[in-house]
């Protein structure tokens, strides 16, 4: 295996992608827990992926926590149905990962991250346009003109990146959390992928934060508990893959060029594929802060 081979098994965003390598060699993680359902009817496999020692994160290369992942195969067709029932599996994980909060109606803010004018990379703020925001009826009007079924203050935030701010995401966001105090962060991002059968159709949930940029090489500062102070949810779906890896699952590691390790793709109707999922992504948050409701689960 080439060296360009090797820097690419760890051009991914997605945990689950990472322990698939091991499984392929055959080897054994210490520390790191595999849990896998299947919903035949809806046709979406639910992967959970825990890590919960030190020497597991080393391995995995990714921090301590839980990461869930949802593959929906049929995400990238035009079926709303569909795409109503991976909603409804997403809202469930959410409200599963969502912290334990003693306020009446906690905070969550919502950061879209990544950048707008780049489609394959503009998730985030999609996702954040089909939000329902709720914290300033509560600050304008008193609590009394909020929805009963509401159980959370919603607020939200896309930050830019860094090219267009001059501010990494993490700064901007530990100045808001300072002057509100959410509850919750929940991030909203593209990934990267190693397998191009997983763009769009895939979502991952973490509860370890995020490092935005890290599945394409660009390491920014990460947004977690630990740099924000306060519990961090990670919400992704990948939008590219690196030219390599497609080139190498063709026709195998010799010919690989290096000049591809470092150039990602992303579908040609991407712009499409972004804007189902965010619908899919958003409607999942929405349903998740409110109150259950039976025909809706």
């Amino acid at each position: 295996m080439n060296e360009a081979i090797s820097d690419l098994s760890t051009r991914t965003d997605l945990a689950m992608e990472v322990r698939e390598k091991y499984e392929n060699d055959n080897v054994e993680i210490s520390g790191v827990v595999i849990d896998e359902s299947k919903d035949r009817k809806n046709d979406i496999t639910m992967t959970k992926v825990s890590i919960v020692t030190e020497n597991g994160a080393k391995a995995m290369g990714k921090p301590k926590g839980v990461y869930v992942t949802l593959e929906a195969p049929r995400m990238s067709d035009s079926d709303a149905v569909y795409d109503k029932a991976v909603s409804k599996k997403l809202a469930s994980v959410i409200r599963d990962m969502l912290p334990v909060c003693e306020n009446k109606r906690p905070c969550i803010l919502i950061a879209g991250l990544g950048n707008r004018m780049v489609t394959a990379d503009s998730l985030g703020p999609n996702v954040v346009d089909r939000i329902n925001i709720s914290r300033h009826i509560e600050a304008e009007f008193g609590e009394l003109a909020l929805d009963e079924n509401q159980l959370y203050l919603i607020c939200s935030i896309v930050p830019g990146v860094m090219a267009q701010t001059g501010m990494d995401t993490a700064e901007i966001l530990q100045g808001i959390v300072r002057r509100i105090a959410p509850d919750l962060v929940i991030a909203i991002d593209a990934l990267a992928a190693r397998s191009s059968k997983r763009l769009g159709r895939t979502i991952q949930i973490a509860d370890s934060g995020i490092h935005p940029g890290s599945g394409v090489g660009n390491h920014r500062c990460e947004i977690s508990r630990e740099s924000l102070g306060v519990p961090v949810l990670a919400i992704g779906v990948p939008t590219v893959v690196e030219a390599a890896a497609i080139v190498h699952d063709a026709v195998g590691s010799a010919a690989v060029a290096p000049h591809l390790n470092g150039m990602y793709v992303t579908p040609k109707d991407i712009d499409e594929a972004v804007c189902r999922i965010a619908h899919i992504v958003s409607d999942a948050l929405n349903l998740s802060f409110q109150k259950r409701n039976p025909r809706s689960y």
